[in-house]
């Protein structure tokens, strides 16, 4: 059975809202970082069969299949195909799940996955534009009920019982581990640059914050419970645009093609939970992608866990029992940003990158996703 391999992960520098990428549209920014992977891996981009490609907003400027767009704006072929996919925050991991078994099942060769998000041009929520997206089985079978992710977070920090504290140290760390990653130069291998139109390099993540403290954190006001809440603007995570992209193959067209495997894609899996706390999915993903792949805790040798909200990554780790110091090693979306449809192929960027560089046998990514779903994947380094 043919194997799918990781050979190359690139992602843009991630901007904070209306930061430095906020004047790049989507198409472009998700066209540059197509371009990157194809001048460091130097494929034509004529092989590729496919460009899946994750994005949640799909309106407005992401809208009418951001995914074929995209390559046509990079300069690729016109037999380039592309397909945009919407597993809400875990769609541009869905994105990779979809390549993959593509590879496995023998419908691709090469295919890119990956995907963008510019929250500064196309704000969270704009594609409902005040419709109800939910329909009224579904809030009568939840008592009426309308999911909210930021409610979400503060039902898992009463139901762990997780401090504000707790939550503020989790999310300092968050800070302090990215700004080391950062000025260690970790970093740098993974993201390509984005020149502006007028010549400004970005090269750097935005939203990394250095000489926080506990008591600057204390002092930002609750947002969804203004009254006895614990969910802040510091311990969640931070509204961005950035895109990321990924290119597999298999095992033996990439020999062919003169191609040096990064990880292997060695267990994908999902799972779906309760729809109205919505966050905690990534527990029972993990715990299924470790019993499909026969794997323990203990052999996996770094976790991505998106840090949504504080208490996500740390009742992942309550319940999981995994080492917290091989937890978001170099800092996630508290301190680097979630551009929501990239966050998926963000993830992987780091974790393979990190995988390499540390000689680390396994890897596992997992991620909260809307309507309280997750995916969960384990990398084999090659």
């Amino acid at each position: 059975m043919p194997d799918a391999v990781i050979v190359e992960a690139i992602r843009t520098p991630l901007g904070r809202r209306n930061g430095a990428l906020s004047g790049v549209h989507p198409v472009d920014l998700s066209a540059h970082v197509l371009r990157a992977l194809a001048d460091r891996t130097g494929i034509d981009p004529v092989i590729v069969d496919d460009v899946i490609w994750g994005c949640v907003s799909q309106v407005g400027e992401q809208t009418l299949d951001i995914a074929r767009n995209a390559p046509l704006a990079a300069g690729w072929p016109e037999s380039v195909t592309g397909v945009t996919v919407d597993r809400q925050c875990g769609s541009s991991q869905q994105a990779v799940h979809f390549a993959a078994a593509g590879l496995v099942a023998g419908h691709y060769d090469v295919v890119v996955a990956g995907g963008v998000e510019s929250m500064s041009r196309v704000p969270m929520g704009s594609a409902m534009q005040g419709e109800d997206p939910l329909g009224p089985r579904f809030h009568a079978r939840y008592g009426g009920v309308a999911p909210n992710q930021g409610i979400g977070a503060e039902m898992i920090a009463e139901r762990w019982g997780f401090t504000r504290t707790q939550l503020d140290e989790f999310s300092l760390g968050s800070h302090e581990k990215a700004a080391a990653a950062q000025g260690e130069g970790r970093f740098d291998a993974q993201i390509a640059p984005v020149t502006l139109e007028d010549g400004t390099v970005v090269g750097s993540d935005e939203g990394i914050r250095r000489g926080g403290t506990l008591e600057t954190l204390a002092g930002l006001k609750t947002v969804f419970r203004p009254e006895g809440g614990v969910i802040t603007a510091g311990n969640s995570s931070q509204i961005s645009d950035g895109s990321a992209a990924l290119l597999l193959t298999t095992g033996e067209k990439a020999r062919e093609l003169g191609l040096t495997p990064i990880v292997r894609v060695h267990t994908a899996v999902l799972a779906g939970t309760d729809p109205v706390i919505m966050l905690t999915a990534p527990i029972p993903a993990t715990q299924k992608a470790l019993r499909k792949s026969g794997l323990n805790i203990a052999e996996i040798g770094a976790f991505e866990v998106n840090e949504a909200f504080a208490p996500v990554p740390l009742a992942w780790l309550a319940d999981l029992g995994a080492d917290p110091k091989a937890l978001n090693p170099n800092g996630g979306a508290i301190a680097l940003g979630h551009p929501l449809g990239g966050s998926g192929a963000r993830l992987t960027t780091t974790l393979v990158h990190h995988m390499r560089d540390n000689g680390i046998r396994y890897g596992l990514q997992t991620m909260c996703e809307g309507g309280g779903q997750a995916n969960a994947t384990i990398f084999e380094l090659l």
